[in-house]
């Protein structure tokens, strides 16, 4: 073992020694499961009480990743982005994940706040809050008046979160160091390139500049539209542990029932916050990427109020284009354009089947053919074809895999505000525009440009390669790696064949001729022989037909 790995598990023995105890303790119901000790499965508990015996695996993860703690549950909630990877059960466990965690004291946010902003908490606000109004694992929400007048949301981050985020970041980068190197099945799914991606998502969210920024941006985007409210920033109020924004007085998505008291029509309320967030996706290309009841607020007049910007998502034009594709193939029934977007923008295995991928897909569009657009249900239809795209192990990439987690929970967040409403219908015009967009002058020729510069670029580089490789030729320098995929079992089993035949073909030699030692007029070497080339030969046709079936399942 390397001496980093050593440093590195040294300075972090009591935080490891705290995710083993975890992991062990939930490990425990699928151990003792099995045995009929009602008195031993009665103690098998979760944190909270609760007894694991007869709990899913999916549902033992979500326990486990909540009782470690901020950086584990934020892990759960973008591996819940991914259901190309860990599937639907999984995701839809992890989508469960909820990061509420006991009020710190309002000592430590005065403390924070008065530091970073350079004067006291009087001098700050007319009015403060101490009370938070929502508290999560990353920061805490208080309410305030600003000397001017302003009802403000102060968002403040936990004192001390930073150095622990930071450990259990650095134990999650070893840890996917050593699956990637030591679990050939779970290597291709790139262990250490999504702790990166992680690691990166989770310290930006955790710099509050960025946050004030998507504000910014998003205001600036719907700043012409009556029917969005963007959280106003006041810049002099915040820093990177620390926004401040306009306190948008509503009714939150998550109360039902006091959205229906209301007398506003919730129909048309999800008809813009579904619109909102098609917007933001298909024309701006930066987006808001956890669209759940509890970021929308109903505001007066139907207008929806947006809050906790701090997760989103960009698509840059390449991606978008693809995207595009694949939606309007999916519309137009096009299982051949389907599975040529899904090839293009997914990593593929090398022992991928296309053509049993296409009848895969063929199969999934035929549910949607003469159906109206208001009984196709968007969330559901790409949760389908998730699946589809896991059973071949096509790994999707992030931004990708996370626009589509976003889709599916808008349509649910949607329905849940009114049955009535389809996403399928109001992503209509969308697509409409899509082909217009798909055959506008700028992007025709933005598309020109970029085919240029690929063959400017193999232009360019053509004749030096060429060169060199002729040169490498010429000096018998060259070199050919071949890299050949399933060949040990082959040339195994061809060696093995060859081998039993060969014993096969002296024992005769040995038997005809009698061979001595001779018991009963039969050499002794010639008969051991005819029995070992036997029992190579079964073994042989024993594998064969072993590997016949698998192939026949797949």
């Amino acid at each position: 073992m390397k001496l980093d790995v050593i440093a590195r598990l040294e300075r972090h023995a009591m935080r490891l020694g705290e995710i083993a105890t975890v992991l062990g303790k939930y490990g425990l119901a699928d151990l003792f499961g099995s045995l009929d000790y009602p008195w031993l499965n009665d103690r098998l508990r979760s944190a909270d009480g609760q007894a694991l015996a007869g709990v899913t695996t999916a549902a033992r993860v979500r326990m486990a990743l909540t009782e470690l703690g901020t950086t584990f549950i934020k892990l759960g909630q973008m591996l819940s982005t991914r259901a190309d990877l860990i599937g639907p059960e999984m995701t839809a466990e992890l989508s469960e994940l909820q990061s509420n965690v006991p009020a710190e004291s309002a000592e430590s946010a005065r403390a924070l706040i008065e530091k970073d902003l350079g004067a006291t908490l009087e001098e700050l606000f007319a009015e403060f809050d101490e009370t938070p109004m929502a508290a999560a694992s990353i920061a805490q929400v208080y309410g305030a008046v600003l000397p001017s007048g302003e009802r403000v949301a102060v968002k403040v981050r936990r004192t001390g979160i930073e150095s622990r985020v930071i450990t259990d970041l650095e134990i999650l980068q070893l840890l996917a160091e050593l699956v990637e190197s030591q679990s050939a099945s779970l290597r291709p799914y790139q262990p250490v390139a999504i702790v990166r991606q992680f690691r990166r998502t989770l310290l930006r969210e955790m710099d509050f500049t960025y946050e004030k920024r998507n504000l910014e941006e998003f205001a600036l985007h719907f700043e012409e539209d009556p029917n969005v409210c963007i959280p106003r920033v006041y810049s002099d109020f915040c820093s990177h542990q620390i926004v401040t924004m306009e306190r948008l007085d509503g009714i939150p998505g998550t109360d039902i029932e006091a959205l229906k008291a209301s007398g506003e029509d919730l129909s048309e309320f999800a008809r813009r916050g579904a619109n909102m967030y098609l917007e933001m996706v298909f024309r701006d290309g930066f987006y808001h990427s956890d669209p759940h009841p509890g970021n929308l607020i109903l505001l007066p007049g139907n207008v929806v109020g947006v809050v906790d910007c701090g997760q989103v998502g960009r698509i840059d034009d390449e991606l978008r284009d693809e995207v595009e594709a694949l939606l309007l193939g999916i519309v137009e029934n096009d299982a051949e354009q389907v599975t040529e977007q899904v090839l293009r923008l997914g990593s593929v295995p090398h022992d991928f089947a296309q053509d049993r991928l296409r009848a895969d897909l063929d199969d999934f569009m035929a549910d949607f053919v003469g159906h109206p657009l208001s009984d196709i249900n968007v969330g559901s239809a790409l949760s389908s074809l998730i699946e589809i795209i896991r059973r071949y192990h096509i790994t999707l990439p992030p931004p990708l895999a996370m626009l589509l987690k976003t889709i599916i929970v808008l349509e649910g967040t949607s329905r849940r505000f009114s049955p009535d409403v389809s996403l399928a219908e109001l992503m209509q015009p969308f697509c409409q525009r899509m082909l217009l967009r798909r055959f506008a002058p700028n992007r025709i020729v933005r598309r020109a440009r970029r085919a240029y510069r690929d063959w400017d670029r193999l232009i360019s580089a053509l004749p030096r390669d060429l060169v060199d490789l002729l040169a490498r030729f010429r000096d018998g320098t060259l070199t050919v790696h071949l890299d050949h995929r399933h060949l040990d079992p082959i040339v195994n089993r061809l060696v093995l064949g060859v081998l039993t035949a060969a014993i096969f073909l002296g024992s005769s030699e040995l038997w005809s001729r009698e061979a001595k030692p001779v018991v009963w007029g039969i050499s002794v070497f010639g008969a051991l022989g005819y029995l070992l080339s036997l029992f190579l030969g079964w073994r042989l046709m024993r594998a064969i037909r072993k590997s016949g079936n698998i192939n026949s399942k797949d």
